[in-house]
Protein backbone atom coordinates (compact mmCIF):
# COMPACT_ATOMS: atom_id res chain seq x y z
CA UNK A 1 0.00 0.00 0.00
CA UNK A 2 2.06 3.23 -1.06
CA UNK A 3 1.35 6.24 1.39
CA UNK A 4 0.14 9.21 1.14
CA UNK A 5 3.26 11.47 -0.40
CA UNK A 6 3.68 14.47 1.75
CA UNK A 7 4.04 17.92 0.07
CA UNK A 8 5.21 21.65 1.10
CA UNK A 9 2.33 23.24 2.89
CA UNK A 10 4.54 26.43 1.83
CA UNK A 11 3.89 25.82 -1.93
CA UNK A 12 -0.11 25.58 -1.05
CA UNK A 13 -0.71 28.97 0.26
CA UNK A 14 2.53 30.72 -1.74
CA UNK A 15 -0.23 32.35 -4.11
CA UNK A 16 -2.50 33.60 -2.08
CA UNK A 17 -3.13 36.99 -1.92
CA UNK A 18 -1.60 39.29 0.54
CA UNK A 19 -5.00 40.11 2.06
CA UNK A 20 -5.71 36.05 1.88
CA UNK A 21 -2.64 35.45 4.17
CA UNK A 22 -3.88 38.30 6.40
CA UNK A 23 -7.14 36.51 6.60
CA UNK A 24 -5.19 33.28 7.46
CA UNK A 25 -3.28 34.71 10.19
CA UNK A 26 -6.54 35.91 11.87
CA UNK A 27 -7.96 32.67 12.18
CA UNK A 28 -9.17 30.41 15.03
CA UNK A 29 -6.30 29.94 17.29
CA UNK A 30 -7.48 25.44 17.48
CA UNK A 31 -7.15 25.76 13.45
CA UNK A 32 -3.43 26.79 13.33
CA UNK A 33 -2.43 24.78 16.30
CA UNK A 34 -3.50 21.71 14.62
CA UNK A 35 -1.76 22.27 11.72
CA UNK A 36 1.09 23.03 13.98
CA UNK A 37 0.73 19.66 15.78
CA UNK A 38 1.04 18.18 11.72
CA UNK A 39 4.58 19.46 12.04
CA UNK A 40 6.07 17.83 14.64
CA UNK A 41 9.82 17.05 13.34
CA UNK A 42 9.63 20.12 10.44
CA UNK A 43 11.81 23.75 11.41
CA UNK A 44 9.18 26.52 10.79
CA UNK A 45 11.50 28.82 9.98
CA UNK A 46 14.11 29.27 6.90
CA UNK A 47 12.31 25.55 5.32
CA UNK A 48 9.73 24.13 3.73
CA UNK A 49 7.00 22.84 5.92
CA UNK A 50 5.94 18.98 4.94
CA UNK A 51 2.92 17.60 5.62
CA UNK A 52 0.69 14.68 4.46
CA UNK A 53 -1.39 15.90 1.61
CA UNK A 54 -4.84 13.96 3.03
CA UNK A 55 -4.31 15.83 6.76
CA UNK A 56 -3.86 19.57 5.41
CA UNK A 57 -6.87 18.81 3.33
CA UNK A 58 -9.12 16.89 5.87
CA UNK A 59 -8.18 19.90 8.54
CA UNK A 60 -8.86 22.88 6.09
CA UNK A 61 -12.15 21.37 5.00
CA UNK A 62 -13.46 21.45 8.85
CA UNK A 63 -11.67 24.58 9.35
CA UNK A 64 -12.30 28.32 9.93
CA UNK A 65 -10.53 28.63 6.54
CA UNK A 66 -14.16 29.04 4.36
CA UNK A 67 -15.43 30.86 1.98
CA UNK A 68 -13.51 32.82 -1.14
CA UNK A 69 -9.96 32.28 1.38
CA UNK A 70 -10.43 28.50 1.78
CA UNK A 71 -10.99 27.59 -1.87
CA UNK A 72 -8.00 29.87 -2.53
CA UNK A 73 -6.25 27.35 -0.42
CA UNK A 74 -7.53 24.14 -1.36
CA UNK A 75 -6.85 24.76 -4.68
CA UNK A 76 -3.57 25.21 -4.27
CA UNK A 77 -3.02 22.27 -2.45
CA UNK A 78 -4.93 20.53 -5.24
CA UNK A 79 -1.99 21.56 -7.72
CA UNK A 80 1.15 21.19 -4.85
CA UNK A 81 -0.56 17.47 -4.55
CA UNK A 82 0.18 17.07 -8.39
CA UNK A 83 3.81 17.04 -7.96
CA UNK A 84 5.91 13.97 -8.31
CA UNK A 85 7.54 13.25 -4.46
CA UNK A 86 8.71 9.65 -3.52
CA UNK A 87 6.96 7.66 -1.44
CA UNK A 88 8.21 6.34 1.93
CA UNK A 89 9.95 2.34 0.95
CA UNK A 90 8.81 -0.28 2.03
CA UNK A 91 12.32 -0.93 3.76
CA UNK A 92 12.62 2.28 5.07
CA UNK A 93 9.03 0.94 7.51
CA UNK A 94 10.67 -2.10 8.11
CA UNK A 95 13.56 -0.41 9.23
CA UNK A 96 11.99 1.91 11.44
CA UNK A 97 10.18 -0.75 13.08
CA UNK A 98 12.95 -2.73 13.86
CA UNK A 99 15.12 0.00 15.38
CA UNK A 100 12.70 1.80 17.08
CA UNK A 101 13.21 1.64 20.85
CA UNK A 102 9.61 0.00 21.63
CA UNK A 103 8.29 -1.94 24.67
CA UNK A 104 4.83 -3.44 26.15
CA UNK A 105 4.14 -0.50 28.38
CA UNK A 106 0.61 -1.69 29.92
CA UNK A 107 -2.76 -2.60 29.14
CA UNK A 108 -6.18 -0.91 29.54
CA UNK A 109 -9.54 -2.06 30.15
CA UNK A 110 -12.82 -1.30 32.45
CA UNK A 111 -14.12 -2.65 35.31
CA UNK A 112 -17.20 -2.19 37.57
CA UNK A 113 -16.10 -1.99 41.33
CA UNK A 114 -12.13 -0.56 41.02
CA UNK A 115 -11.99 -0.91 44.80
CA UNK A 116 -13.14 -4.28 44.83
CA UNK A 117 -10.70 -5.20 41.29
CA UNK A 118 -8.07 -3.64 43.09
CA UNK A 119 -8.72 -5.35 46.64
CA UNK A 120 -8.12 -9.13 44.20
CA UNK A 121 -5.66 -7.56 42.50
CA UNK A 122 -3.52 -6.81 45.58
CA UNK A 123 -4.63 -9.64 48.19
CA UNK A 124 -4.74 -12.47 45.42
CA UNK A 125 -2.14 -11.94 42.60
CA UNK A 126 0.88 -9.94 44.82
CA UNK A 127 -0.15 -6.93 42.74
CA UNK A 128 0.66 -3.39 44.21
CA UNK A 129 -1.27 0.09 43.24
CA UNK A 130 1.20 2.67 41.63
CA UNK A 131 -0.70 5.16 40.77
CA UNK A 132 -4.42 6.70 40.91
CA UNK A 133 -5.91 9.20 39.41
CA UNK A 134 -9.42 10.72 38.82
CA UNK A 135 -11.38 13.08 36.06
CA UNK A 136 -14.16 13.72 37.69
CA UNK A 137 -15.37 16.04 34.71
CA UNK A 138 -15.35 13.33 32.50
CA UNK A 139 -16.39 10.58 35.03
CA UNK A 140 -13.78 8.18 35.14
CA UNK A 141 -10.94 7.19 37.41
CA UNK A 142 -8.19 4.89 36.39
CA UNK A 143 -5.73 2.93 38.76
CA UNK A 144 -2.10 1.15 38.14
CA UNK A 145 -1.72 -1.55 39.15
CA UNK A 146 1.87 -4.15 38.84
CA UNK A 147 4.68 -6.15 39.80
CA UNK A 148 7.35 -2.77 39.48
CA UNK A 149 7.22 0.77 37.96
CA UNK A 150 6.08 1.83 35.31
CA UNK A 151 9.24 2.75 33.51
CA UNK A 152 10.62 -0.41 33.91
CA UNK A 153 7.60 -3.59 34.03
CA UNK A 154 4.51 -3.78 32.22
CA UNK A 155 1.38 -3.13 34.05
CA UNK A 156 -2.48 -3.21 33.83
CA UNK A 157 -4.53 0.14 33.84
CA UNK A 158 -7.71 -0.52 35.02
CA UNK A 159 -10.71 2.12 34.20
CA UNK A 160 -13.99 2.45 36.27
CA UNK A 161 -16.67 5.17 34.61
CA UNK A 162 -18.95 6.45 36.89
CA UNK A 163 -21.86 4.48 36.89
CA UNK A 164 -21.31 1.29 35.00
CA UNK A 165 -20.99 -1.18 36.81
CA UNK A 166 -20.74 -4.28 34.07
CA UNK A 167 -19.42 -4.69 30.73
CA UNK A 168 -19.42 -7.40 27.97
CA UNK A 169 -15.97 -8.99 27.60
CA UNK A 170 -16.46 -10.84 24.10
CA UNK A 171 -15.32 -13.38 22.73
CA UNK A 172 -12.04 -12.78 21.28
CA UNK A 173 -10.29 -11.77 24.31
CA UNK A 174 -8.66 -14.26 26.14
CA UNK A 175 -6.74 -13.85 29.13
CA UNK A 176 -3.88 -12.66 30.77
CA UNK A 177 -0.76 -14.62 31.81
CA UNK A 178 0.98 -14.41 35.02
CA UNK A 179 3.83 -16.19 35.83
CA UNK A 180 4.50 -17.86 39.78
CA UNK A 181 6.35 -19.92 41.09
CA UNK A 182 3.62 -22.12 43.23
CA UNK A 183 0.51 -22.26 41.06
CA UNK A 184 -0.80 -24.36 43.66
CA UNK A 185 -0.23 -21.88 46.25
CA UNK A 186 -1.95 -18.95 44.44
CA UNK A 187 -4.84 -20.81 44.03
CA UNK A 188 -5.09 -21.54 47.46
CA UNK A 189 -4.98 -17.86 48.16
CA UNK A 190 -7.80 -17.21 45.81
CA UNK A 191 -10.20 -19.62 47.24
CA UNK A 192 -9.21 -18.54 50.75
CA UNK A 193 -10.11 -15.06 49.70
CA UNK A 194 -13.65 -15.84 48.18
CA UNK A 195 -12.33 -15.99 44.30
CA UNK A 196 -13.14 -18.42 41.56
CA UNK A 197 -10.73 -20.71 39.90
CA UNK A 198 -12.13 -21.71 36.70
CA UNK A 199 -9.41 -24.54 36.17
CA UNK A 200 -7.45 -26.39 38.90
CA UNK A 201 -3.24 -26.67 38.80
CA UNK A 202 -2.16 -28.96 36.30
CA UNK A 203 -0.21 -29.41 32.86
CA UNK A 204 -1.72 -27.36 30.05
CA UNK A 205 -3.12 -29.40 27.42
CA UNK A 206 -0.43 -30.58 24.74
CA UNK A 207 2.55 -29.34 27.14
CA UNK A 208 3.84 -30.46 30.77
CA UNK A 209 3.87 -26.47 32.41
CA UNK A 210 1.86 -26.21 35.30
CA UNK A 211 -0.95 -23.84 35.17
CA UNK A 212 -4.13 -23.04 36.48
CA UNK A 213 -6.82 -20.44 35.84
CA UNK A 214 -8.74 -17.70 38.14
CA UNK A 215 -11.18 -15.36 37.22
CA UNK A 216 -11.53 -11.69 38.81
CA UNK A 217 -14.42 -9.88 40.02
CA UNK A 218 -15.52 -8.61 36.54
CA UNK A 219 -14.98 -12.18 35.05
CA UNK A 220 -11.57 -11.26 33.56
CA UNK A 221 -9.52 -14.74 33.69
CA UNK A 222 -6.02 -14.88 34.65
CA UNK A 223 -3.46 -17.92 33.88
CA UNK A 224 -1.23 -18.51 36.25
CA UNK A 225 1.60 -20.65 34.98
CA UNK A 226 4.31 -22.18 36.93
CA UNK A 227 7.93 -21.05 36.24
CA UNK A 228 10.99 -19.69 38.37
CA UNK A 229 11.29 -16.30 39.78
CA UNK A 230 11.28 -13.44 36.71
CA UNK A 231 11.65 -9.88 36.36
CA UNK A 232 8.37 -9.78 34.42
CA UNK A 233 5.74 -11.46 36.44
CA UNK A 234 3.35 -10.20 34.00
CA UNK A 235 4.08 -12.17 30.84
CA UNK A 236 1.19 -12.81 28.94
CA UNK A 237 -2.10 -11.05 26.95
CA UNK A 238 -3.96 -13.73 24.99
CA UNK A 239 -5.78 -12.21 22.13
CA UNK A 240 -7.68 -14.50 19.34
CA UNK A 241 -6.93 -13.80 15.80
CA UNK A 242 -8.84 -15.37 12.69
CA UNK A 243 -5.91 -15.58 10.73
CA UNK A 244 -2.73 -16.73 12.37
CA UNK A 245 -0.61 -15.86 9.83
CA UNK A 246 -1.68 -13.46 8.84
CA UNK A 247 -1.65 -12.03 12.14
CA UNK A 248 2.24 -12.57 12.68
CA UNK A 249 3.18 -11.06 9.45
CA UNK A 250 1.39 -7.92 10.65
CA UNK A 251 2.64 -7.74 14.55
CA UNK A 252 6.58 -8.70 12.85
CA UNK A 253 6.40 -5.80 9.85
CA UNK A 254 4.34 -3.30 11.44
CA UNK A 255 4.80 -3.17 15.40
CA UNK A 256 8.37 -4.89 14.99
CA UNK A 257 8.07 -7.88 17.35
CA UNK A 258 9.63 -11.09 16.58
CA UNK A 259 7.83 -14.64 16.43
CA UNK A 260 8.98 -16.06 19.62
CA UNK A 261 7.51 -19.40 19.43
CA UNK A 262 4.83 -20.97 17.42
CA UNK A 263 3.08 -24.50 18.38
CA UNK A 264 0.28 -26.36 16.90
CA UNK A 265 -2.54 -28.41 19.02
CA UNK A 266 -4.41 -30.67 15.92
CA UNK A 267 -5.76 -33.04 19.17
CA UNK A 268 -7.54 -30.03 20.44
CA UNK A 269 -7.81 -28.25 17.18
CA UNK A 270 -5.90 -24.58 18.17
CA UNK A 271 -2.50 -22.82 16.95
CA UNK A 272 -0.74 -20.72 18.88
CA UNK A 273 2.12 -18.10 18.09
CA UNK A 274 3.92 -15.74 21.24
CA UNK A 275 5.43 -12.31 19.41
CA UNK A 276 7.06 -9.78 21.37
CA UNK A 277 10.06 -7.44 22.13
CA UNK A 278 12.13 -10.11 23.92
CA UNK A 279 12.25 -13.56 25.56
CA UNK A 280 9.10 -14.37 27.21
CA UNK A 281 10.87 -15.65 30.98
CA UNK A 282 11.84 -11.54 30.72
CA UNK A 283 9.12 -9.61 28.83
CA UNK A 284 5.47 -9.72 28.36
CA UNK A 285 4.40 -11.12 25.17
CA UNK A 286 1.05 -11.25 22.85
CA UNK A 287 -0.14 -14.73 22.83
CA UNK A 288 -2.00 -14.55 19.09
CA UNK A 289 -4.50 -18.01 19.44
CA UNK A 290 -6.08 -19.23 16.23
CA UNK A 291 -9.01 -21.82 16.86
CA UNK A 292 -9.27 -24.13 13.65
CA UNK A 293 -12.32 -22.87 11.70
CA UNK A 294 -13.18 -19.75 13.36
CA UNK A 295 -12.53 -16.72 11.69
CA UNK A 296 -14.50 -14.12 13.90
CA UNK A 297 -15.09 -13.10 17.00
CA UNK A 298 -17.04 -10.26 19.10
CA UNK A 299 -14.76 -7.80 21.00
CA UNK A 300 -17.33 -6.32 23.75
CA UNK A 301 -16.62 -3.51 25.37
CA UNK A 302 -14.55 -4.79 28.11
CA UNK A 303 -11.04 -4.78 27.31
CA UNK A 304 -9.73 -1.67 25.36
CA UNK A 305 -6.18 -1.80 24.32
CA UNK A 306 -2.58 -2.62 24.82
CA UNK A 307 0.06 0.49 25.03
CA UNK A 308 3.93 0.20 23.35
CA UNK A 309 6.64 3.19 23.88
CA UNK A 310 8.07 4.53 20.56
CA UNK A 311 10.78 6.65 19.68
CA UNK A 312 8.49 8.75 17.02
CA UNK A 313 4.26 8.34 17.00
CA UNK A 314 4.29 9.93 13.51
CA UNK A 315 7.16 7.30 11.93
CA UNK A 316 5.18 4.71 13.24
CA UNK A 317 1.75 5.48 12.46
CA UNK A 318 2.89 6.00 9.01
CA UNK A 319 4.46 2.43 8.96
CA UNK A 320 1.26 0.91 10.72
CA UNK A 321 -1.07 2.32 7.79
CA UNK A 322 1.75 0.88 5.42
CA UNK A 323 1.95 -2.55 6.57
CA UNK A 324 -2.21 -2.63 6.52
CA UNK A 325 -3.70 -1.34 9.85
CA UNK A 326 -5.77 1.21 10.52
CA UNK A 327 -5.01 4.49 12.40
CA UNK A 328 -8.06 5.08 15.02
CA UNK A 329 -6.08 8.45 15.88
CA UNK A 330 -4.29 10.12 13.98
CA UNK A 331 -0.36 11.14 15.67
CA UNK A 332 -0.26 14.41 18.00
CA UNK A 333 -0.24 15.14 21.47
CA UNK A 334 -3.43 14.30 24.09
CA UNK A 335 -4.75 17.74 25.10
CA UNK A 336 -3.79 19.47 28.84
CA UNK A 337 -1.06 16.86 29.52
CA UNK A 338 0.44 17.07 25.68
CA UNK A 339 1.89 12.86 25.57
CA UNK A 340 1.75 12.39 21.96
CA UNK A 341 0.37 8.97 21.08
CA UNK A 342 -1.12 7.53 17.84
CA UNK A 343 -4.04 4.62 18.10
CA UNK A 344 -4.24 1.49 15.81
CA UNK A 345 -6.09 -1.43 14.80
CA UNK A 346 -4.26 -4.74 13.80
CA UNK A 347 -6.56 -7.00 10.80
CA UNK A 348 -9.14 -8.32 13.36
CA UNK A 349 -9.48 -5.06 15.27
CA UNK A 350 -7.35 -5.24 17.96
CA UNK A 351 -6.27 -1.82 19.55
CA UNK A 352 -3.02 -0.45 20.48
CA UNK A 353 -1.87 2.53 21.58
CA UNK A 354 1.77 3.82 20.63
CA UNK A 355 2.91 6.48 23.13
CA UNK A 356 6.09 8.73 22.91
CA UNK A 357 8.29 7.30 25.17
CA UNK A 358 10.15 10.47 26.22
CA UNK A 359 6.53 12.06 27.19
CA UNK A 360 5.35 8.42 28.97
CA UNK A 361 8.62 8.92 31.29
CA UNK A 362 7.96 12.55 31.57
CA UNK A 363 4.42 11.67 32.45
CA UNK A 364 5.55 9.61 35.34
CA UNK A 365 7.59 12.27 37.42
Amino acid sequence: MAMSAAVPLCSALATTSRFTRTSILRTSTASTSRITALLPRSRILGTPIFVQRREVVSLLAGSAFTGAVGSQIQGNMAAAASADVSPVSEESHLEWSKKDKRRMLHVVYRVGDLDKTIKFYTECLGMKVLRKRDFPDEKYTNAFLGYGPEDTHFVVELTYNYGVFSYDIGTGFGHFGLAVEDVQKVVDLVKAKGGVVTREPGPVKGGSSVIAFVQDPDGYKFELIQRPPTPEPFCQVMLRVGDLDRAIAFYEKAFGMQLLRKRDNPEYKYTIAMVGYGPEDKNCVLELTYNYGVSEYTKGNAYAQIAIGTDDVYKTAEAVRHFGGKIGREPGPIPVINTKITAVFDPDGWKSVFVDNADFLQELE
